[in-house]
């Protein structure tokens, strides 16, 4: 694998009937994304598997960090979006295979319960929690609460879904 190449993943914004959108904050205090506490809440996003399709892989990924599988296609991103890890956490990420992820993000209208969402043992348990606190964030608030080598991705995700949120 060239450690020059971008690790293909997936992210989602899952929009609430009242335009929120849900934020989850990492459960991990440790590692590369640990910038400062008021960088710890994002949208859920995760890696493709060989052979998935980028969308499969973003309703796998929603139910894997939520549990949520109440949901409805809206819209992906025109292209892949990009960031690169900052160089202190390139060799400790994917074990220095890749600089960063590309990222082709989804938004998907919550058609559930709150109830429905459940991080604690999300996928029924089948998986390891990846959130310790969630919540309905309005969409202009999320560039601020991301660590900042993610920020440009999370305002042009942003860009392209706005009219989504202000819909509701």
């Amino acid at each position: 694998m060239d450690p020059q190449s971008y690790r293909p993943c997936v992210g989602i914004m899952l929009i609430n009937p009242q335009g929120l959108v849900f934020v989850g904050r990492r459960k991990t205090r440790r590692g590369p994304d640990l910038v400062a506490a008021q960088y710890e809440w994002q949208m859920p996003q995760g890696g493709i598997n060989e052979g998935e399709e980028p969308y499969d892989a973003a309703l796998r990924e929603l139910r894997e960090e939520t549990s949520v599988n109440s949901v409805s296609f809206l819209a992906e991103t025109s292209d892949w979006l990009s960031y690169d890890l900052p160089s202190d956490a390139k060799k400790k990420s994917w074990r220095g295979r890749y600089r960063g992820q590309k990222q082709k993000w989804f938004a998907l209208k919550f058609t559930g319960e709150d109830s429905e969402v459940d991080i604690d043992a999300p996928d029924g348990g089948r998986h390891k929690a990846e959130f310790d606190a969630w919540r309905w964030e309005r969409l202009e608030r999320l560039p601020e609460l991301i660590v900042p080598f993610k920020r440009e991705v999370y305002e042009a995700v942003c860009a392209q879904f706005a009219p989504l949120a202000e819909e509701g």
